[in-house]
């Protein structure tokens, strides 16, 4: 399991004081509201940083770091993933996972064949989508719906699958 997870990607400044657009990669973009420390991954360097301030414009996060109170300041962090620990994370509902969690996981079928890995997760609006490397070298997709994937073990690694009629056709 991943240690830290990433909430947001450093879009643009916003004014000259030292705010940033966020574009966020969280479900729900009100965490922002309850975020008080994140890590800037810089790409060289993880960069602790406290919250100071958060509004909202359009589908971005308006943050403002403290310390950050010039846009030469924050400028240069454009493009840069920020990240918060496990710790800090949104509570899970029962069933839910992290997307970063799933990724490499083994996929074995109910009937106990090994299938696959997990390369991907797409987030639709019906619902994510399992995005399979499998062993036979092409590509698959198995919608997130109790119907297909019936069990994800993070401990043993594993996603259970139902291969529902007509999911393998191309």
């Amino acid at each position: 399991m991943i240690d830290l997870l990433r909430v947001g990607t450093i879009a643009s400044t916003h004014g000259i004081r030292g705010e940033v657009k966020v574009f966020p990669t969280t479900d729900d973009i009100n965490r922002f509201k309850k975020l008080k420390h994140c890590i800037l991954d810089t790409g060289r360097e993880k960069l602790e940083l406290e919250v100071e301030s958060v509004k909202f414009f359009k589908q971005f996060a308006i943050l403002k770091f403290k310390g950050y109170n010039n846009i030469n300041d924050i400028e240069k962090y454009r493009g840069k993933d920020l990240l918060v620990t496990r710790e800090n994370a949104v509570d899970l509902e029962e069933n839910e996972n992290f997307i970063g969690d799933l990724i490499g996981l083994e996929v074995i079928t109910d009937q106990g064949s090994h299938f696959g890995k997990v390369r991907d997760i797409m987030q639709t609006a019906a619902n994510d989508v399992y995005v399979i490397d499998g062993d036979d070298g092409k590509e698959y997709l198995f919608p997130s719906i109790p119907q297909c994937i019936l069990d994800v073990d993070l401990e043993a690694g594993t996603v259970t699958v139902h291969i529902m009629k007509g999911l393998l056709d191309l």
